[in-house]
């Protein structure tokens, strides 16, 4: 049921959590609106305390959308928007179009948002929009640009690239000390942070444990979550091990914030991987930047792989 437009008093306070949606990052959003930190999140908390609901999940250096903050941002989102776009081509002169790349929550918090920032150097004046959604989407009816997606060779939209694929490992903070224990040990003495989502099994504890014979293994605990960047960030913390996607999480294990505690294994069918998704056959000049940026890190992050290996 809608309100009366009257009562819809807190636009400002709607752009500010868009602004926080559309980057994953208060910081980011504020450079975007040209305020500061804390006054971008005192318009989220007062959007909150406005709706009567939690919009946010607040983490340590990471924030998250809850239920409800999802609901509001995909609508919100697309709505200032069009408004955007509107008002850009009533403005002659204005800057180009922004590009628009849609992500997973997972692949966006740990393999795109912390490469951004080269991309700002790289293409300043490019205005890249990331949007972090689970969904299959509509892609161009939503407005978006590129897409990377996980799937099957065969199911892989015509003309998409493949960037990289899939390895798991069992992953932990080394402030635990568990490097150099046998499976064994390291699960009767840590919590097993687990990713609560059947359709990708392999990121859950119990295929692993049943491939690797562990199922009579003495447990401590398992703890689980339905975000798998709240999984790897309960890692980080040092709550226990989780099993990492290391095409995404290579950075956190080369800058020693991780440590793989098992050698790596295909995820799933070994055929399966991430694809960059082009909307249109021939994009504009911003987008095939994006896309040739995107390209770009991907075949570094199978470079530092096969480092790895």
């Amino acid at each position: 049921m809608s309100i009366p437009l009257a009562q819809l008093s807190y636009l400002d306070l709607l752009r500010g959590f868009v602004a926080v949606g559309r980057r994953m990052s208060i910081t980011a959003a504020a450079q975007d609106l040209h305020l500061t930190q804390s006054a971008v999140s005192r318009q989220v908390i007062a959007l909150e305390e406005r709706l009567g609901v939690p919009l946010l999940i607040r983490g340590y250096r990471s924030i998250g959308l809850t239920p409800a903050g999802e609901q509001l941002f995909r609508e919100a989102d697309a709505a200032l928007q069009q408004l955007q776009d509107v008002v850009g081509d009533l403005q002659p002169g204005q800057a180009h179009r922004p590009v628009r790349v849609t992500a997973s929550v997972g692949v966006t918090g740990l393999w795109l948002l912390p490469r951004l920032k080269a991309f700002q150097q790289r293409h300043p004046g490019v205005d890249l929009r990331i949007s972090a959604d689970n969904r299959v989407l509509d892609l161009r009816h939503q407005g978006i640009d590129l897409a990377i997606r996980y799937s099957a060779p065969a199911a892989a939209v015509p003309g998409s690239t493949r960037l990289f694929g899939h390895r798991i490992a069992p992953v932990a903070s080394p402030s635990l000390g568990l490097g150099r224990l046998p499976p064994a040990e390291w699960m009767a003495r840590c919590t097993l942070l687990d990713f609560d989502d059947a359709t990708y099994p392999w990121l859950r504890w119990s295929h692993w444990l049943s491939t690797h014979g562990g199922e009579r293994v003495h447990r401590r605990s398992t703890q689980s979550f339905n975000q798998y960047d709240q999984v790897v960030q309960a890692a980080l913390d040092g709550q226990g091990v989780a099993l990492g996607r290391l095409e995404l999480m290579q950075g956190l294990l080369d800058d020693g914030l991780l440590e793989a505690l098992a050698p790596a294994e295909a995820g799933g069918d070994a055929a399966h991987g991430y694809w960059l998704i082009r909307v249109d056959d021939r994009p504009r000049a911003d987008v095939r930047k994006v896309a040739a940026w995107i390209e770009d890190e991907a075949r570094a992050t199978q470079a530092m792989q096969h480092t790895a290996d």
